[in-house]
């Protein structure tokens, strides 16, 4: 009987998700109120709770893991394809699946030989300690969810994978609308539907999906741990999910799709859900979050590259107007951070930053403009930069204290010769540090430091990125994923890294066009070409104050969809529910966005009491892998461990020496000795060292101006008509005050 009923009501669900999914029209805030009316809060919370979805699992033999097919994580989706989600859940918590509703498992992993459509059943008392050793049961397992949206693209929806379940997490994988992502109209006419924050909002809607039915008991995990992670525009989103936990400023776009746990009452929002007959509160919120190459914040992004770029005095820019562009630029960067008011405590930092030997005070952190104090970094210094570079010092400092867990390196003494292999084994850390500052080594081919350990989007169960027209993650553009051994500053420029002819990058499709999503990403950051889009200075500035007052004037909602995009609006915000703690990872050598916006993210988290870490990792490209003994594993075990009362305390497993040597026959690491310090553990050099290795070692040259002008994350600031609009308010400002300067040099 309790079949036939759930069968019925399984059809009445879909029957209605039909009819309302011809109700949608993202440009009318009232035209979804007769679908909203029908969308109850009892009726939205019926409809998914996963026990009612004719759920289908598949269970994997050979990982141990049960998964759960594509769902839709809402009653409303725009796209249903794009809108869904899919779990992964470690075999050790599952006795089996209940196909008829009697609460027993009829099918095991014993059993099954196919998908099997019914409920999971919970082995509540089962444990599985990581590969770390720490301890987790079906009720406290972490749950990890991953944001695609490389390039802030559209994602299908994915099959979860079992990436992590011998840790004993929970692995969600959810689809997006992202820039590409259309609808058609009645009168059979395309829109576009993929503008901010509707991927934002899909992740978010996700997890409330998620947590909703582990509060029900369909799902194991629990609520309280969830982390969020992903690589170059997930790497964003990653950071946003966690930035922007439980702020209300998204609850309307929740709520228009149909959202568990958050639901329009009037003018307020109701954010509980019902369970056993009680209210509850449910959260789209963050534990924690681990993001690899993180592409945001965008609003100052542009200002911050030509900022970073322009503290290089040797730095060749392709044309005199984007060097100008850059010098206006760090002059609106400065005073942009100068107005923040932004101050560290040193204890939370780390570092030393007054030059008093303790870490007892708050520092105020400050650009400072100085033509003779600071020449050799075109004018810059202060608190701020010093800051950047104590974290720049620390990121090589961390690389050289790992290099035990370098297992198959060739090393090399002063005369070019390979080390026998007891010499290998008689090495002391401090003596492979010194050989890698020198130069005397050669990385192995199939070492820790080149797998794949804990990297997200293409290795957590989503399909390889590169659908849709986009390059996977991880590759600069033509391919190149940064230098491998770093630069040596004022050492001359890398073969094809920046140039004047824009031989390097040119990522423009074959037609040439560029401000749609099928063009790809964007100009050649290499191009002589001030812009391909315009003819004329005055052209372009007309375009970027109308698409900029389109914006500034708000959405069907009333909000600026560029700052909803800006994790700095959220953080610490009182609206806010901030992580207990984040870890973004940049790669030193790449050029998709300025290490200060990572710096940036990390001081709004340090004061608003989050426990942020930030490494750039040496010699690292875009989107780099965990290296050295290092995994994402291995850092959320560290954090349940020292936040979780009663959680293992976890430590780093002891590195297995090298004792046999590689095989190179020559050394290719970089001699960095002539700018990097290594004195007792000690690394240092110099702030215009610093600007110079990210200058040379980025696998883009930046700032090319039609990077600023359409960069591929631009369309997702589009509209129902506009694929892509001109956003950037602080490249505007410097166009109108410097026109008369501007117009002379451009093109």
């Amino acid at each position: 009987m309790r079949e036939i009923i759930l069968r019925i009501l399984t059809i009445s669900v879909i029957i209605s998700m039909i009819v309302l999914s011809g109700c949608t029209n993202s440009d009318d805030p009232d035209s979804n109120s007769a679908a909203s009316a029908a969308n109850t809060k009892e009726e939205i919370e019926e409809a998914l709770d996963l026990s009612n979805m004719n759920a289908e699992w598949t269970y994997s033999e050979e990982s141990n893991a049960w998964t759960l097919t594509p769902v839709t994580a809402v009653t409303d989706p725009e796209i249903e394809d794009e809108q869904g989600v899919s779990v992964c859940v470690p075999g050790a918590y599952v006795k089996g699946i209940d196909t008829d509703g009697d609460g027993e498992a009829d099918e095991t992993s014993k059993t099954v030989s196919a998908s099997v459509t019914g409920d999971l059943v919970i082995d509540h008392d089962a444990t599985i300690t990581s590969t770390n050793g720490q301890v987790y049961t079906a009720d406290s397992a972490p749950v990890i969810v991953n944001t695609g949206a490389a390039g802030y693209s559209e994602q299908q929806n994915q099959t979860a994978q079992a990436t992590y379940a011998e840790e004993g997490y929970i692995n969600v994988v959810c689809g997006n609308r992202g820039k590409q992502s259309t609808t058609t109209d009645d009168r059979g006419e395309s829109a576009y539907t993929g503008d901010a924050p509707s991927c934002l909002v899909d992740q978010k809607n996700a997890v409330r999906f998620v947590k909703y039915n582990i509060l029900l008991g369909n799902l194991p995990g629990s609520v309280n741990y969830f982390v969020s992670t992903g690589g170059s525009g997930g790497g964003a989103h990653a950071v946003m999910l966690a930035a922007t936990s439980d702020n209300s400023d998204y609850y309307a776009y929740e709520a228009e799709a149909g959202a568990v746990g958050v639901y329009k009452d009037g003018d307020s929002y109701v954010t509980t859900v019902t369970i056993d007959g009680e209210e509850t509160e449910l959260s789209d919120g963050m534990w924690g979050c681990m993001a690899y190459s993180a592409i945001t914040s965008l609003q100052e992004a542009d200002m911050a590259m030509a900022f970073e770029y322009y503290l290089d005095t040797d730095y060749d820019f392709n044309t005199d107007f984007q060097k100008q562009m850059a010098e206006y630029l760090s002059e609106e960067y400065m005073n942009y951070i100068n107005d923040k008011d932004l101050s560290i405590e040193e204890k939370a930092a780390g570092f030393d930053l007054d030059g008093d030997s303790k870490l007892e005070s708050t520092v105020d952190l400050k650009i400072e403009y100085d033509e003779e104090k600071y020449k050799d970094t075109n004018g810059y210094g202060g608190t701020y930069l010093d800051l950047y570079l104590a974290e720049f010092q620390q990121s090589l400092a961390d690389y050289l204290d790992r290099l035990d867990y370098a297992d198959s390196w060739t090393w090399f003494d002063s005369d070019g010769k390979a080390l026998s292999d007891d010499e290998v084994t008689e090495m002391t850390i401090e003596d492979k540090a010194k050989a890698f500052v020198e130069g005397r080594y050669a990385k192995g081919t199939d070492s820790s430091e080149n797998s794949m350990n804990g990297i997200p989007d293409m290795m957590n169960g989503q399909a390889a990125e590169g659908q849709n027209g986009q390059m996977p993650e991880g590759q600069a553009p033509d391919g190149q994923s940064g230098p491998q051994n770093g630069e040596i500053p004022n050492g001359g420029t890398p073969p094809d890294m920046h140039n004047k002819d824009g031989d390097q990058g040119d990522t423009q499709n074959d037609s040439g066009e560029v401000g749609t999503p099928d063009a790809g990403t964007t100009q050649s950051a290499g191009s002589s070409t001030d812009s391909a889009n315009y003819d004329s200075y005055e052209e372009m500035l007309k375009a970027y104050q109308e698409d900029i007052e389109g914006i500034q004037s708000g959405d069907q909602y009333g909000n600026n969809i560029v700052d909803l995009y800006d994790p700095l609006n959220y953080i610490g915000n009182d609206d806010t529910n901030d992580p207990t703690w984040t870890r973004i990872l940049m790669g030193a050598s790449e050029g998709d966005i300025s290490m200060m916006s990572s710096l940036n993210m990390q001081i709004a988290w340090l004061n608003a009491g989050t426990d942020a870490e930030i490494e750039w990792q040496w010699d690292g490209g875009h989107v780099p892998s965990e290296i050295l003994g290092d995994s994402l594993s291995l850092y959320v075990d560290t954090m349940y461990g020292e936040y979780v009362d009663g959680a293992v305390d976890i430590e780093k497993k002891q590195a297995e020496k090298q004792s046999e040597n590689g095989d190179a026959e020559e050394a290719t690491g970089t001699d960095i000795s002539d700018w990097v310090s290594f004195d007792d553990g000690d690394v240092s050099f110099t702030l215009s060292d610093a600007a110079s290795y990210r200058t040379a070692g980025a696998a883009k040259s930046i700032p090319g101006f039609d990077v600023m002008d359409y960069g591929q994350e631009d369309y997702v600031f589009g509209s129902s008509t506009q694929d892509a609009r001109h956003w950037d308010k602080y490249v505007l400002k410097v166009m109108e005050e410097n026109a008369d300067t501007l117009k002379k040099l451009f093109n």
